[in-house]
């Protein structure tokens, strides 16, 4: 009976901050290396999360077109030099955080006034040079998430003078696996897996493993429970209601058609796929100005785009 385990080959933190582990997880059967590496990548990549800068307001500034009087830089480039600042959080609640300060100066990530629970990984990361006496006053919203979000979907709360900033919340960086064969004394043959990680200081390769082992046993753990059988019945039936007809809600306008036809759609109210589908081709050809050559033209779209075919 084979005994898998997991073990530690290296663990070095690069200059930048990276920081990059090699595991080993051995006597796993053959075949087993592939599914198993392929799950912790995935996991490791997508799911896990962590903090990060996703609003800030600037003193006397309302858009990020606005220039900010003795700094170098324009808002879009401190927008763009905030997304490197790393940030480790000891819980998940959305934190601020305040940096005031007087010119001549250049702004790094450690002048940041931060809650206890929140720590800046590369503290020397660059911001914005204020090149003369003026003070610059900055309020910074972190917030915890997994995977990245765009500027527009970050900051629901739209409060006033607010500057979003596209997030990036993704610990693990990089993730490379590979699998070898181990040939025993006997006709046996076994895999080890060996995973390489690096992440962005905020969680070590070895956290990032282990939460990302914890995550998957906790997925699996939920379908084998005592009531998975009465879950299963009442989800496929609510999957039979929702994929019944799942071209209902495709707009009209995915079929390219020419504009005599899409406007004699239009004109009997016809917008979705699903509402096409409810006339059948004698009762679309008998409606105003569609001809035979009209109805040709969507019976050959929705063949060629959507694979129906109208009898």
């Amino acid at each position: 009976m084979l005994n898998p385990y997991i073990k530690c080959l290296k663990s070095e933190k690069t200059e930048s901050g990276v920081l990059y582990g090699q595991f080993l997880i051995n006597s796993l059967r053959v075949g087993q290396g592939i599914t198993i590496g392929n799950l912790l990548r995935r996991v490791l990549l997508s799911d896990l999360g962590g903090m990060s800068i996703t609003a800030i307001r600037i003193a006397g500034i309302k858009d990020e077109f606005s220039l900010i009087t003795g700094v170098r830089e324009d808002i879009l480039e401190i927008l763009l030099n905030l997304k490197g600042i790393v940030v480790k959080s000891k819980n998940k609640e959305s934190k601020y955080g305040y940096l005031k300060i007087q010119g001549p100066a250049i702004i790094t990530a450690n002048l940041i006034n931060l809650p206890s629970e929140l720590e800046i990984i590369n503290p020397n990361h660059y911001i914005a040079t204020l090149s003369t006496n003026n003070f610059l006053e900055i309020e910074f919203k972190f917030e915890y998430g997994t995977g990245y979000k765009l500027a527009s979907e970050t900051f629901h709360d739209k409060s006033e003078n607010f500057l979003q900033i596209d997030a990036i919340f993704m610990p693990v960086q990089k993730v490379d696996f590979k699998i070898e064969n181990i040939y025993e004394n006997s006709d046996d043959i076994t895999e080890r897996l060996l995973i390489d990680i690096w992440t962005n200081g905020s969680i070590t390769p070895k956290e990032a493993i282990i939460e990302a082992s914890q995550s998957i046993c906790t997925f699996f753990n939920s379908i084998i429970k005592d009531n998975f059988i009465d879950e299963i019945k009442n989800a496929d039936n609510d999957l039979l209601l929702n994929t019944k007809d799942p071209y209902t809600n495709i707009a009209i306008e995915e079929l390219q058609l020419s504009v005599r036809a899409y406007n004699c759609l239009k004109r009997a109210k016809i917008n979705t796929i699903g509402d096409l589908l409810i006339y059948s081709p004698e009762k679309l050809q008998e409606l105003k100005n569609f001809g035979r050559k009209s109805a040709d033209e969507v019976f050959m779209k929705l063949k060629n785009k959507l694979g129906i075919v109208l009898k």
